[in-house]
């Protein structure tokens, strides 16, 4: 399977430093797929380690600012703007815990939050936990670009590192290793969309009993 990839990849591109670049700003494949690729196209570990993350990085700033477009757009579409409004508000409630305990500014501490949390959530070495999905949501969620681009980037090298050491150590297996990385990715991504959209936040709890609360005594009133 990797051999007709390779193959159909060289018979587009020739040059196999740029081939390393443009198939690392690739969705799904990233640096995880482009650092092995790179191997079998004739790099050594290191160029291709590299040339995977100037690849993967160099597509942050392109779609974090393509996204902001496209987000405004789906933003109104009423079922995108609920699912928006519930990670806003579940974001929300944690920082005020946070902050809370902490004696700092909730503000302060949700952007904390947000840049910790998408750090880690890039550096997972998992095919659907790279750069376009954290960027995705970044942009998702309103954090600026400045916010984003260094937990991006750093994630986005601690899990290079993870998948070049994983090559290195397991060069022959290490495509079965990646498809069962993808299969599992998709599994954790359907089981957060899920538990997303069947959230219910404190906010809206608190909503939902002041409505409830206020037609009783409309009631009791009549």
């Amino acid at each position: 399977m990797a051999d007709i990839v390779v193959e159909f990849l060289q018979s587009i591109i020739k040059n196999p430093y740029v081939l390393v670049i443009l198939v690392a700003m690739f969705p799904l494949i990233e640096l995880k797929g482009a650092i092995p690729i790179g191997l079998k196209l004739g790099l050594k570990l290191y160029e291709s380690a590299i040339l995977s993350f100037v690849g993967s990085t160099i597509i942050v700033v392109i779609i974090f600012f393509l996204l902001l477009y496209v987000f405004k757009l789906l933003k109104k579409i009423p079922l995108v703007k609920r699912l928006i409004l519930k990670l806003e508000i579940i974001f929300e409630n944690k920082a005020n815990e946070i902050a809370q305990k902490s004696h700092g500014k909730a503000q302060n501490i949700k952007r904390k939050f947000l840049m910790t949390a998408l750090f880690i959530f890039v550096a997972i070495p998992l095919p659907l936990t790279g750069v376009w999905t954290g960027t995705a949501i970044a942009v998702f969620l309103g954090m600026s670009f400045k916010d984003s681009i260094l937990p991006l980037a750093v994630g986005n090298f601690v899990a290079g590192s993870f998948i070049t050491l994983l090559t290195w150590l397991c060069a022959e297996y290490v495509d079965l290793i990646i498809t069962c990385m993808l299969i599992l990715a998709i599994i954790m991504l359907v089981v957060l969309i899920i538990k997303i959209a069947l959230a219910k936040p404190k906010n809206v709890q608190n909503e939902g009993e002041n409505e409830v609360n206020l037609n009783d005594q409309t009631d009791e009133n009549k």
